[in-house]
């Protein structure tokens, strides 16, 4: 028998099997439905995935604390490491970051990366949006203009332009993590990413606060960004707002405050997708 009579005759003979010799019942199709809607009603009770955004003098290691309680906990979770070189560059960057987690998604940004959830947050993927000791620009600002209603902070005497980009001064650690013990806030001045000077004047369309439930947290002790600036703009989003006597770095300084409104907003989400 050559090869195409033989795979003629074996199509046949499949054809004509009955359902239960190739491993086919009611009851079996039946157990696959139920599989099925057992499976929906999984995905619906699914924890949302949570995306952290950093911002300036940082990268996503500055999540270091939050992540692996996270991950036990039963979240998916990354970190978009963007580089500081446009902010729109950085919004396109968490976009992509999206795509490497089930939706829905929960976007947590830290100072600048703040700015950056405002415009990556309008992406459907996102569910909720997270603040910590962050900008939130709305339309008609940028991050610079936003942060020029209010008096400048210590940490900008601190800082100095070389090469096209800002980088901070040793002595500048005290200002931005001054709550961390000594050894920690080497390793944050040791791996701060230095952004263009110019980020802050840049601007990308989108104000995904206006649209999405959000959380805001307040570091009372802050001598990077104003507590007032964070108290203005928490309240302006009608954000859930709450204040820790931390300095700029809470999830650093206090990363279980920090994570319980993480999952305060989790939780959020999942009462509204079951409802």
């Amino acid at each position: 028998m050559d090869r195409r009579a033989f795979c003629a005759t074996a199509v046949a003979v499949v054809a004509a099997a009955p359902r239960s010799l190739l491993g086919f019942s009611e009851r079996s199709t039946t157990m696959s439905t139920a599989h099925s809607h057992q499976e929906g009603s999984t995905a619906s009770q699914r924890k949302p995935s949570i995306v952290f955004v950093h911002g300036l003098w940082a990268d996503g290691s500055c999540f270091g604390k939050l992540i692996p309680t996270l991950q036990k906990e039963g979240f998916e979770v990354i970190a978009s490491q963007h580089g500081l070189d446009s902010h729109a560059g950085d919004v396109d960057n968490v976009k992509r970051t999206l795509g490497r987690v089930s939706n829905p998604a929960i976007l947590v940004g830290h100072s600048y990366g703040g700015s950056v959830i405002t415009a990556a947050g309008t992406d459907p993927r996102v569910a909720a949006l997270v603040y910590i000791a962050a900008f939130a620009p709305d339309a008609d600002e940028t991050t610079q203009s936003l942060q020029a209603k209010f008096p400048a902070t210590e940490i900008f005497s601190r800082i100095e332009v070389a090469d096209g980009r800002v980088w901070l001064k040793r002595e500048g650690v005290s200002s931005f993590a001054g709550d961390l013990p000594k050894e920690e806030q080497q390793v944050v001045w040791a791996t701060h990413a230095a952004p263009v000077a110019d980020l802050f004047n840049q601007k990308v369309e989108g104000t995904a606060w206006r649209s999405k439930p959000s959380w805001y947290i307040v570091a009372t002790k802050d001598r990077t960004i104003q507590p007032e600036l964070e108290r203005f703009v928490a309240k302006r989003m009608g954000a859930t707002a709450f204040e820790t006597d931390s300095s700029h770095v809470p999830m650093l300084s206090q990363p279980d405050f920090v994570l319980d409104v993480i999952r305060k907003a989790a939780n959020a989400v999942q009462k509204s997708k079951a409802a």
